[in-house]
């Protein structure tokens, strides 16, 4: 008998309703918190591994431990430009979805909004309305405000010591935090350190995302490219009798926005937390959520074709397109054309000698590693020159002078040469002077 009640249910199809986190249904939370510590991450290998610094003491950028002047105008204006017109399409296409799933501010602040609800409960908000937060009774204790203090403190400390990882080595950076002497280190840097603690600190317990929402001129910028195709949160108008006296999506959004209602300039940073929310509500009935991510825009009632859409966004890089190739073309000459070293030479007035027959020879290093030289010149009799130094070397980046001495005894006319430098890995510089004898 058993048997045959087997063998009946075992014939009954089943059919698998896709929950939240299951397949079928978007969800965006887990995805996005790896985008964010991502991000975090890449911010402070990108300084530590040399990829990218600034270096404040010879006013040039690090790319890759060598030094990008600013004079390398194709190099620096070509990749601001690409980077300008790579951001304009993300602005296009995404919107603001830079804000919510990697801007620092948001993550902090979100983590904030964390603590705040585990120490004080989850109706503890903040608000800058002059409203206080509702705190929980059984949590409104000394201790659970003094640890949550701490660990804003505890960020901000930490968070500070991103800005000095652009202008200051790792060994710097260390000796900093170690309180260890080191004669690189800015006498004022405590203070300017104590500074930013103090500002990130006040941006974790009192601003967070009004900061986002009132005073970030980055998010204006991306609002400039914002058109009603740009990717935005939708809302199934045609299910509305299913979220009845739901506010399940407001409630968890924590922009205090309503997402049925997204317009095409709001504080909406396209983190995609309503959309979870509400498909981990409408699973348990065994349907689907009625927000969802869409490009493009509703047109009598029906949505737009993919192909349409990605048409309409396509044909707003038309303009942005010739400004991404001017960008990569001179970027690739700035490249191509990069001098790791530079030449300098002027003239010298020296008291034994007034006919102006010394010169200043400064060369310049711009790769972060020892270099020996050796100077030359073209164009003179052997006796009819000196130089101080014709082999100099060079721990790092910076500079070294020689002095060059045309003999007076040269007879009246001009005198062309050329200062030759030559480097051990190849490198060789040339700098013409036209001498002249009165």
């Amino acid at each position: 008998m058993s048997s045959n009640i087997n063998k009946t249910l075992s014939s009954i199809p089943i059919k698998v309703v896709g929950s939240a986190g299951g397949r079928g249904v978007a969800n965006y939370r887990w995805k996005r918190r790896i985008v964010q510590m991502t991000i975090l991450l890449l911010l402070v290998l990108i300084p530590v591994s040399g990829l990218f610094r600034i270096d404040p003491e010879n006013g040039a950028f690090v790319v890759l431990g060598w030094q990008i002047w600013f004079a390398d105008f194709f190099l620096v204006t070509g990749l601001w430009i690409m980077l300008a017109s790579a951001l304009v399409a993300l602005y296009s296409v995404a919107g603001t979805i830079f804000c919510g799933w990697a801007c620092p501010q948001n993550t902090l602040s979100e983590w904030a909004n964390h603590m705040t609800h585990k120490l004080l409960g989850k109706r503890a908000e903040v608000s800058l309305t002059g409203e206080a937060p509702k705190v929980a009774a059984a949590k409104n204790r000394i201790l659970n405000w003094s640890l949550l203090g701490f660990s804003f403190l505890c960020a901000a400390m930490l968070f500070a010591l991103f800005p000095l990882l652009y202008f200051y080595p790792p060994d710097v950076v260390w000796s900093f935090i170690t309180l260890r002497e080191d004669a690189r280190l800015a006498a004022s840097l405590y203070w300017i350190y104590s500074v930013w603690v103090l500002i990130i600190f006040l941006d974790v317990a009192v601003l967070r995302h009004f900061w986002c929402r009132f005073a970030c001129v980055y998010k204006v910028w991306q609002h400039s490219f914002k058109t009603k195709e740009t990717l935005h949160v939708v809302y199934d108008s045609n299910r509305t009798d299913e979220c009845a006296k739901c506010n399940y999506c407001v409630t968890t959004c924590f922009i205090d926005l309503d997402p049925r209602r997204t317009e095409v300039y709001d504080s909406c940073i396209n983190c995609g937390d309503c959309i979870d929310a509400c498909n981990n509500l409408q699973a348990k009935k065994g349907g689907v959520g009625l927000l969802r991510f869409e490009f493009g825009q509703r047109k009598t009632g029906k949505v737009r074709e993919f192909r349409d859409n990605s048409i309409l966004l396509l044909s707003r890089f038309r303009w942005t397109a010739p400004f991404a190739v001017m960008g990569a073309v001179m970027f690739t000459w700035g490249v191509w054309s990069y001098q790791p070293y530079h030449i300098a030479v002027g003239t010298q007035q020296m008291a034994h000698n007034r006919s102006g027959g010394d010169y200043l020879i400064e060369v310049s290093s711009k790769r972060y590693r020892p270099t020996e030289l050796t100077m030359s010149v073209e164009g003179l009799p052997p006796n009819d020159f000196t130089l101080s130094n014709p082999d100099v070397s060079l721990k790092s980046v910076g500079r070294t002078s020689v002095f060059l001495t045309v003999s007076p005894a040269l007879k009246r006319g001009l005198y062309p040469f050329v200062v030759v430098v030559h480097s051990k890995d190849g490198w060789i510089g040339r700098f013409n002077v036209q001498h002249f004898v009165e």
